[in-house]
This record gives C-alpha cells, sequence and structure tokens, in this order.
C-alpha cells in the first residue's frame, strides 16, 4: 500500500491552525480565506485517513492524532525551509576580498576556504597575509573581511579565539643557551615583535636581532635550523619548532585575541564568507581546548 506524502503547504495550514487554535485567525496569517484553509485541512485529514483537530463551536483542538503529527509536521517544515533556502545561497555571487594573519592564512584558512568554496561555488575569495595591525582601517577600501590580531581583551570586532604567545626555536639545536640570544622577528608594527623585545629587556636577557623577514616561512625557518628564536602562537606551532619556557631562560608572553572585522556595507557573499569563518575558527578553539584537556587528563 503507497503511503500518503505530506505536502508541506498542507502541513503550513495544519500548523497555522494548530498555533491559532481557529480557521479564522489561521486564514488571516496565511493570507487566504477560511474556506480554503479548511479545504487543506480536509485534504491533509483524507489523505492520512485520520481527524486531526476536534471542532466545536467554541474550540479547535488537536485530536490525538493532530498532537502526534504537529512536531513532524514542523521539522518538515523548517528542513524544507533550510534546504530552499540553502539551494538560493548557492546562487549567490561576487567578490571577497578576505586579509589575514600569515600564520592563519597558511595553517587555518585555507581548509577553511576549500569547504566554502565547495558549497558556494559562484564566490570568489581573494585574500592577503600579512602584518594585520592595519588592515581593519581599510576595510571597504581593501579588505570585506579581515582576521587580526589584538592584544588580550582589547580588540573589537567579533572575538573568534585566544591565542598564547610562546617562543619557539629548533627542536635540536640548544639555540636559547647562546648570549646573547639570537632572535628572528618580523617587521616593526607586529605585535609579537613587540612584545619579544619588551619580554627580554623586562628580563634583562641580552638580545640580537639575528633575523628579519616579512615572510612567516622564512623566520620559521631561520628558527628550525638553530640559527635563532621565534615567536609564534601556540595553537599553529609548526612541528618543525620546540617550544620554549622560563624554564629555558625565556619570558613568559601575552596572549592574543583573533577577531573578526567586517566592512560596514558587506555583500551578501561577504556575509556568508563571515559566517564560515567565524564558526569554522570557533570550532577549532573548541577542538584544541578538548585536545588539551584529553591530554592533561592523561599526563594525571
Amino acid at each position: 500500500m503507497t503511503k500518503p506524502n505530506l505536502d508541506p503547504d498542507l502541513l503550513l495550514a495544519f500548523v497555522a491552525v494548530a498555533d491559532h487554535r481557529s480557521f479564522t485567525r489561521a486564514a488571516i496569517m496565511l493570507n487566504r480565506t477560511q474556506s480554503a484553509v479548511s479545504m487543506q485541512i480536509k485534504r491533509l485529514e483524507d489523505r492520512l485517513g485520520a481527524e486531526l483537530f476536534n471542532r466545536t463551536k467554541a474550540n479547535v483542538d488537536l485530536s490525538a492524532a493532530g498532537e502526534g503529527l504537529l512536531g513532524y509536521a514542523r521539522q518538515i517544515l523548517t528542513l524544507n525551509e533550510e534546504a530552499v533556502g540553502k539551494l538560493a545561497e548557492r546562487k549567490v555571487e561576487g567578490v571577497v576580498r578576505l586579509g589575514v594573519m600569515d600564520d592563519y592564512g597558511t595553517c587555518v584558512v585555507p581548509a577553511l576556504l576549500a569547504s566554502f568554496l565547495a558549497g558556494y561555488p559562484r564566490i570568489h575569495v581573494e585574500m592577503e597575509t600579512g602584518l594585520t595591525a592595519s588592515m581593519p582601517a581599510r576595510l571597504g577600501e581593501a579588505y570585506d573581511l579581515v582576521i587580526a590580531m589584538h592584544p588580550e581583551g582589547r580588540g573589537d570586532g567579533e572575538f573568534l579565539r585566544r591565542e598564547q604567545a610562546v617562543w619557539a626555536t629548533s627542536a635540536s639545536h640548544p639555540v636559547e643557551q647562546q648570549e646573547p640570544l639570537p632572535v628572528a622577528l618580523y617587521p616593526q608594527g607586529c605585535l609579537f615583535r613587540k612584545w619579544a623585545i619588551d619580554a627580554l629587556d623586562a628580563a634583562r636577557r641580552p638580545w640580537r636581532l639575528a633575523f628579519v623577514s616579512h615572510s612567516l616561512a622564512a623566520v620559521e625557518a631561520v628558527a628550525a635550523l638553530g640559527l635563532a628564536v621565534t615567536v609564534v602562537k601556540a595553537g599553529t606551532l609548526p612541528p618543525r619548532l620546540r617550544v620554549l619556557s622560563d624554564h629555558d631562560g625565556l619570558p613568559r608572553l601575552p596572549a592574543a585575541d583573533i577577531c573578526l572585522h567586517r566592512a560596514t556595507d558587506l555583500s551578501p557573499a561577504g556575509a556568508l564568507l563571515a559566517h564560515h569563518l567565524r564558526t569554522g575558527i570557533s570550532n577549532r578553539r573548541d577542538e584544541v581546548l578538548s585536545r588539551r584537556a584529553r591530554d592533561s587528563v592523561r599526563v594525571a
């Protein structure tokens, strides 16, 4: 025996009557005539072979069958709306200009862009990496979205994740024992450069600037070869580097907030990418916290 199909249009009328307990009020809400709504309910009842309402002159109440159907009807209508909306979103077109830090542009964002562009093939993303201190001021002019780093608790924009700055160097060379300490850093304007210099000076640790580059890969390569120590985010620590701490004679560094900044006239394409990045990076933060919690349990 063929099972009846549940027409979303009929379910919409059913939910409206169930919510308002009135055919008249449901008809007004749906912008239909009362007779049209009554006919739709009758068609649904005929398909299901059950009365969905107990009707009296004073009240319209759900029957036992109606109560059983209501939850499923809401779910079907919600899924229908989500499916239609998702298909409509796939048709969104546009170019989104994204500014982001080098390490996130290398380690975090590419995977998120891959999954985003698979779902929205008509959207094109142009990504620029570099120092993000000045990028938010150029929103609308040069960027639609910026993922920027700020001192802990002091960044505007939408908070995504907190990153701990750490000292790092070669896994096989004791560079931290050298005097003065060779340091590989980024150019002026980089928050990590300022924190590193301020921390070393405050700790009265002699140091020398051994290498400076705009290139994250170049700075990390110098550190990995044992030529210097550098500063990285704990959440994006390259596997070829080793974290240093106060036990190695290095002062503790501050934490940074990673925030998402949007242009005021953000396009629908930009809004979709912003939501995807915010969700992906926030979930990554939760995964890191969960992994650290599991590791602490194993150690204990």
